[in-house]
């Protein structure tokens, strides 16, 4: 077994779901923060991560508003929708656990999340007069990135997100995970999976953004590969099948896949335009 593989699997007998952090001496009040979850901690990296990209975005566009804030706005009300969701698919847990549920820190769904960030960065791209599908080609890059870094979350904590059982030599086990895997059982490490492809994505749509594009191409083509991506990584995970064999998450892609062909079609019968043309008319029109 090569290095890399060995070297993983050694870590992953002591999964993360919770990072020890007493040696920060952090208190508020009476009370002390001992421990922080890997997976709120991998949420902050990914809201940083794009708003960082956003603000380079914007800047490249001449958008004198604030990214921060955007991001800030697009994140909650994405939590929200991504918990909203899972909940919604998967009422037996609702059932069982009543609101509890809701404040529960693993069980958020992927669409939920995107549904809800797209209409929060509709609403802020509207008010702030960018324009609602222009504010959604500046964020796509960024909110690919955050995926596949908020995926690296799921990989720490174990929350169940993994694939299935595998010989193959990554195979991982999650003994420790909040969702821990059956004692000597490997299973496919898809987070990891989605972290490379999201990345890949959000490289594409930002070097794309730098170039001659027409209005709503670039979010089109966000939810193209990011639809195609969760559908093919599906078929090695372990949600159940609901309708035709495909899982609620193929059937959410499938949506997301036709959403952005449409998309981009329906730019391709408009003029392009580059950063520079589309922020002169972002200035004219304010």
């Amino acid at each position: 077994m090569c290095a890399p593989f060995a070297i993983a699997r050694l870590y992953l007998r002591s999964m993360l779901p919770y990072i020890d952090i007493r040696f920060l001496h952090l208190h508020f009040g009476s009370l002390r923060l001992d421990h922080m979850n890997s997976f709120g901690l991998m949420m902050w990296l990914a809201a940083v991560a794009a708003a960082f990209v956003m603000d380079r975005c914007f800047r490249r566009a001449r958008v004198t508003e604030d990214a921060l804030s955007i991001v800030a706005v697009t994140l909650v009300v994405g939590i929200i929708g991504a918990k909203l969701w899972h909940v919604l698919d998967t009422p037996i847990e609702f059932r069982y656990l009543g609101w509890s549920v809701l404040w529960q820190t693993d069980g958020f769904a992927w669409f939920g999340g995107l549904l809800f960030g797209i209409g929060a960065l509709l609403f802020q791209g509207w008010r702030a007069k960018i324009g609602m599908l222009r504010i959604l080609d500046l964020a796509a890059p960024a909110a690919a990135i955050g995926q596949g870094i908020g995926r690296i979350g799921c990989f720490l904590s174990g929350d169940g997100c993994y694939g299935i059982a595998t010989k193959l030599p990554w195979g991982m086990s999650f003994p420790n995970g909040i969702v821990p895997t059956p004692l000597g059982v490997r299973v496919q490490p898809t987070p990891l999976y989605e972290f490379a492809a999201y990345l890949l994505i959000g490289s594409w749509l930002w070097w794309r953004l730098g170039k001659q594009n027409r209005i709503g191409a670039i979010v089109g083509q966000y939810l193209l590969l990011c639809g195609i991506a969760r559908f093919l990584v599906e078929f090695i995970r372990l949600n159940p099948k609901v309708l035709w064999g495909l899982t609620n998450a193929q059937l959410a892609s499938a949506g997301s896949v036709l959403a952005g062909i449409i998309l981009v079609c329906w730019a391709a019968t408009h003029p392009a335009t580059g950063p520079d043309e589309a922020a002169q008319a972002l200035e004219k029109a304010a």
